[in-house]
């Protein structure tokens, strides 16, 4: 039993998840895995500001000036939403603009201060720019004054030699001292030039910003109120969590590089305070030394006052941000209420959608009612009211499409396509109420399936079936209705003319012995004379519409057809007859044959020279 156990189990299992399906699945839910790995480990790519992670590393690409104040309000402006963002970041920008303005300009200083207090190879290479600067003002100096002693134009060429050698040692010695500054530079022994450059791309940077005019925003609660869906304001939500989360390492960055900077202030006050007691007691130095000290002292102070300025602009720029968190949580609390009031409403549908099934339920089990009919109201109010509840939920939550004609255009044609049958069937009833359509009381065959025409509707046709003509003519007792689409795609048989005439048939079997040929030339006879009526008002109504058809070159005249049976001949009788009388018709026929099978005729009575006339 065990094995008979597990011999199942693992034959469903495979059923299941068999051959290359189980390794398809198999793999899917490894990558779905990696996939989340991978997500969760860069769960903190979306929710930080990149260069806030640390400050700028030195490196062959790095800047001197510190831009990141700059980098943070241009971010955070391109995600304000709001008039009420768009006013802080605005205040945010132009803080920032002139703390990176003053940064550039502390950075000069200290670039300044720095290379008066060169040493090493940095000292040897700023001496060395200074005597090629000192060297390359001589020759500019001597180059002016040939140029001023050279005779005008007018007056006879004189000899330039002199002016010529001395503009070419000026170009030579210029030449020389770029070359110095530039070993300087690398030495580390001057920034300003780089610095300078770095403020050059800052101030293009700034010009093309400013260019760039942003559009009007709309205040906190209409852009709110826009978000008339579910999901527009949840969205709008979860977007006001991430910029409250980045607005917040602003503020912290802020306060950092406010504390940062006050550090940095007091370090360069106490370095003055040092240079200023040195000073005092350095009275009796030469004027050399006391002019240096001056001009030291005075950067010091300079930078000590920008200092304070870029303290003080962080902290305007900390308290912009947190005006700036404190709309978004008022924000917050809108979008919130929004989102209140949009449960509210899906329950409300809900409940709505409770109360009317019960209430139709209510209303349709009545002991009035068919229970058969009941049951069907109720199926289709319900399933009616839980489409439009699911309708109106979905509109809730997604909101109103904005492509409505595109909607509407491709609804409109999965419409006609679903329901093409029903479409066919209405203009299939304007082809059935026509001339040649079918009216209530025809006699009709759809589909293989007999039966008398009861109803012809805008989309559905009923008749009450009759089984086949040939086999069963009694009425079933079930009604059956068609699409009126068969009119249009197939076809369909009336055998309901002016009088509803139509062609029957009887068969039966009589013994080969004795005068067979007679008894079939007295059935025919038999027959001849109980149709001759029928016969006579089919080929007159027939001849009427010839004109039309080719039904007038047809005969209504019966046919007895003999064939060899197994237990003797069999008979097929053909007839026409109106198919209302048919049955009556057939009766007759019935018990016309039955009287001759039973009494025979004689030999004499039907001895004729020639064999009877059989179609």
């Amino acid at each position: 039993m065990a094995d008979k156990g597990h011999i199942s189990e693992s034959t469903r299992r495979d059923g299941m998840l068999g051959g290359m399906r189980f390794w398809f699945v198999l793999g899917l839910l490894a990558l779905l895995v990696l996939c989340l790995a991978f997500s969760w480990n860069t769960r903190d790519a979306m929710a930080h500001l990149s260069f806030l992670r640390g400050s700028n590393a030195a490196g062959p690409n790095s800047q001197l000036v510190d831009l990141r104040p700059w980098q943070t309000a241009q971010i955070l402006a391109a995600l304000a939403v709001t008039a009420e963002e768009t006013e802080l970041a605005r205040a945010a920008e132009r803080n920032a603009d002139h703390e990176v303005d003053q940064a550039f300009a502390a950075a000069l200083r200290e670039a300044g201060m720095k290379r008066s207090a060169l040493t090493g190879e940095a000292l040897a290479l700023s001496q060395k720019v200074a005597r090629i600067q000192q060297t390359v003002n001589d020759e500019q100096a001597r180059v002016d004054s040939l140029t001023k002693a050279a005779k005008p134009s007018s007056a006879p060429a004189t000899d330039t030699s002199d002016l010529d050698v001395a503009k070419a040692q000026l170009g030579l010695d210029s030449d020389e001292l770029a070359d110095a500054q530039q070993d300087l530079a690398r030495a580390g022994g001057d920034d300003r030039e780089r610095i300078q450059r770095e403020l050059a791309a800052h101030e293009a940077s700034m010009k093309q910003y400013d260019a760039q005019a942003s559009n009007p925003a709309e205040g906190a609660v209409v852009s709110a109120q826009r978000r008339g869906s579910l999901a527009g304001r949840v969205n709008a939500w979860l977007d006001q969590r991430t910029r409250y989360q980045l607005v917040e390492q602003a503020v912290q960055q802020a306060d950092a590089d406010a504390a940062a900077l006050a550090v940095k202030h007091e370090a360069t006050e106490s370095q003055g305070n040092v240079a200023a007691s040195a000073g005092s007691q350095a009275a009796s130095a030469d004027r050399a030394a006391i002019l240096a000290n001056l001009k030291d002292r005075s950067a010091r102070s300079q930078l000590l006052a920008i200092y304070d300025d870029r303290i003080e602009s962080h902290k305007q720029l900390g308290a912009i941000y947190r005006k700036w968190d404190a709309q978004l949580l008022l924000q917050h609390r809108i979008v919130l209420h929004l989102i209140l009031q949009s449960l509210a409403l899906i329950a409300f549908i809900l409940v709505c959608v409770i109360l009317l099934d019960a209430l139709a339920v209510h209303f349709v089990e009545r002991p009035t009612l068919d229970r058969r009919r009941a049951h069907t109201l109720r199926v289709v109010f319900k399933l009616g009211t839980q489409l439009t509840g699911a309708l109106l939920v979905l509109l809730v939550v997604f909101g109103v499409p904005s492509q409505m004609p595109t909607i509407l255009g491709f609804t409109t044609a999965g419409l006609t396509v679903v329901l093409q049958d029903f479409i066919i069937a209405f203009f299939g009833w304007f082809v059935l109420m026509g001339k040649n359509g079918i009216r209530i009381g025809d006699r009709v065959e759809i589909n293989g399936v007999a039966g008398e025409v009861v109803e012809v509707g805008l989309f559905r046709t009923s008749m009450l079936e009759t089984g086949n003509w040939t086999d069963k003519g009694q009425p079933t007792g079930r009604r059956i209705a068609f699409l009126n689409s068969f009119a249009i795609r197939g076809q369909y048989l009336n055998f309901s003319t002016t009088s509803q005439w139509m062609w029957d048939e009887i068969r039966f079997g009589i013994p080969a012995a004795g005068d067979a040929h007679g008894l079939i030339e007295l059935i025919r006879k038999a027959v001849v004379e109980e149709t001759d009526a029928d016969t006579s008002l089919a080929e007159a109504e027939w001849k009427r519409d010839s004109s039309k058809s080719a039904l007038g070159q047809l005969s209504a005249e019966p046919a007895v057809e003999m064939r060899p049976g197994a237990s003797g001949i069999d008979i097929v009788v053909r007839y026409v007859t109106r198919a209302t009388d048919r049955f009556d018709t057939r009766n007759r026929l019935y018990e016309r044959v039955v009287a001759l099978l039973q009494n025979p005729p004689a030999p004499s009575e039907t001895a004729s020279g020639s064999p009877p006339r059989l179609s």
